[in-house]
């Protein structure tokens, strides 16, 4: 999942590790942190593949710094990756694909997600048959944590649901879903 996210962003422009590093931060937040252990393996790898390629600027610098750049191979391998169904039962592989959609057809957006979903609806499954299995065999708090799990697959199942009915809506593929503002205590934000 590394090596597509950092595909991604060499879509939208050449970047050296540290930029990289920082825009997986940006992009991915608190869901997925990445090591430099990580990211300099996976980009040699990438370079391997022939789908990075090492580009230098032509400012004279003191200390030169690798930048990369997606190549054709690149650009097809990520096509590739973008619409494996390979990632759609792990969170962090969802939400990592989630954030470069903008570079996916409208069906195969919604291809992704009604595949999310569908996995989304199994968990559910599970979790409300272990609930009614457990619920005499385990503590409150063991409980308390299953019940929170299923609220969450619930509200995500939800949120998926706005999301293929607003790609639906918009299939022309000009605008993406936008958040609704959420209301706290009066307050919209």
């Amino acid at each position: 999942m590394l090596e597509f996210a950092i595909l991604g962003l060499l879509k939208e422009r050449s970047m050296h590790g540290y930029q990289l590093k920082k825009r997986l931060a940006d992009a991915l937040g608190p869901f997925w942190q990445v090591s430099y252990g990580s990211l300099y393996p996976a980009l040699k790898r990438l370079r391997k593949q022939e789908a990075v390629e090492m580009v230098f600027p032509k400012a004279d610098v003191v200390r030169r710094k690798n930048v990369y750049r997606i190549t054709e191979v690149g650009e097809r391998l990520f096509s590739e990756l973008v619409e494996s169904p390979q990632e759609d039962s792990d969170d962090n592989g969802f939400r990592v694909r989630l954030a470069f959609f903008r570079h996916l057809k409208p069906e195969a957006r919604i291809g992704v997600m009604e595949r999310r979903r569908a996995v989304l609806q199994d968990r559910l499954h599970q979790l409300k048959e272990r609930l009614t299995s457990y619920r005499e065999r385990v503590d409150g708090y063991t409980l308390s944590l299953m019940r929170h799990g299923m609220d969450t697959t619930e509200h995500d199942i939800r949120w998926l649901d706005g999301m293929i009915k607003a790609e639906r809506r918009n299939g022309d593929g000009g605008a993406s879903p936008r958040r609704a503002p959420r209301k706290r205590k009066g307050v919209t934000t």
